[in-house]
């Protein structure tokens, strides 16, 4: 036997200011900056980075908290609760929400606050398509304690319709003075994650930091499998990237002429090396993949490697 009952969702929203003005970004999506809140102190991170965000984009701050519906099937009607399993559900999920609306008593800014039914990462996505931005705790309350990334923040910048900052324990540098790096590799990901860099950089009002890793060694044999290894052939390889960048950092400048940016080509291990620059940048900015052998997969071994370990806030920009 089975009981049936309509998904609700819960909004409470705060009314826009008469004289608000337009969303910095010029996107204006019914969402804004949205934030996945689970109560853990990740997400209580996530959430101060979320009002910070939204205020710099001088757009709406939306708080979902999304919780399972249970599969309510009973095998006799003696075992159906008194009260529906989903509705307790929901119950539980506003009261973790109330948390976030205490975190957010000062915020200035308009705000709105969701329990929506359902898995946590497809919730999220499915809302991406409305959102300017999405922000995530690098870890929440389920899962599996070993791992360093939770599923929810895995999966929703591999699929979101919209770029993902993800937040990690050594958030401290959230609010710093640093430049928004961003990881190119030739690749049109890269170009669109260099683009919204330049968006955020502007709007952070600090320098944007253009960074295109060349792999040391045999690791980029296939990327130009007709080269030597030596130690000219990277030197003159890097020239040639450098030279690259300048061209489309001077494309870029056109756009965004009041913007200071700056590029580098160091020789190492990209996600190595990406994870120690993420340690001085306001904010690392990259795409969901770039020029790797596995075209196919959504997010890539770079992205998952730096989400994983970074030492600061990761923007992954879809393509």
């Amino acid at each position: 036997m089975s009981a049936q009952s309509p998904m609700p969702e819960s909004h409470t929203p705060e009314t826009r200011p008469a004289d608000a003005r337009p969303s910095e970004s010029g996107l204006n999506r019914e969402f804004g900056v949205l934030v996945g809140f689970d109560g853990s102190e990740l997400a209580g991170l996530a959430v101060r980075c979320g009002a910070l965000e939204a205020e710099r984009r001088k757009t709406t701050l939306t708080v979902v908290t999304a919780y399972p519906l249970p599969t309510m099937i009973y095998p006799n009607m003696a075992s159906i609760p008194s009260e529906p399993e989903d509705a307790i559900a929901k119950q539980d999920a506003e009261k973790i929400l109330a948390e976030a609306v205490e975190l957010l008593r000062d915020h200035p800014g308009e705000k709105s606050f969701r329990t929506v039914p359902g898995d946590a990462a497809g919730s999220l996505i499915a809302l991406s398509t409305d959102a300017e931005v999405i922000i995530l705790g690098a870890r929440g309350r389920g899962g599996f304690m070993g791992r360093v990334l939770g599923s929810v923040s895995t999966a929703v910048p591999a699929h979101a319709h919209c770029p993902t900052i993800v937040v990690p324990h050594h958030a401290a540098n959230a609010e710093a003075d640093g430049p928004v790096v961003v990881a190119v590799d030739g690749s049109d990901t890269g170009r669109v994650a260099m683009v919204t860099a330049a968006a955020e950089a502007a709007l952070r009002r600090t320098a944007l930091e253009v960074v295109a890793v060349l792999p040391a060694g045999e690791e980029w044999l296939y990327w130009y499998p007709e080269l030597e290894l030596s130690s000219e052939v990277t030197g003159r390889r890097q020239k040639q990237i450098a030279a690259g960048l300048e061209e489309e950092i001077a494309q870029l400048s056109e756009q965004f002429p009041d913007l200071e940016v700056s590029s580098s080509v160091p020789v190492g291990d990209p996600t190595q090396t990406l994870v120690e620059i993420s340690a001085r940048a306001q904010l690392t900015v990259m795409g969901t993949r770039g020029r790797g052998r596995f075209r196919s997969v959504l997010l890539g071994s770079v992205s998952r490697g730096v989400l994983n370990h970074a030492e600061g806030t990761v923007m992954v920009v879809p393509s």
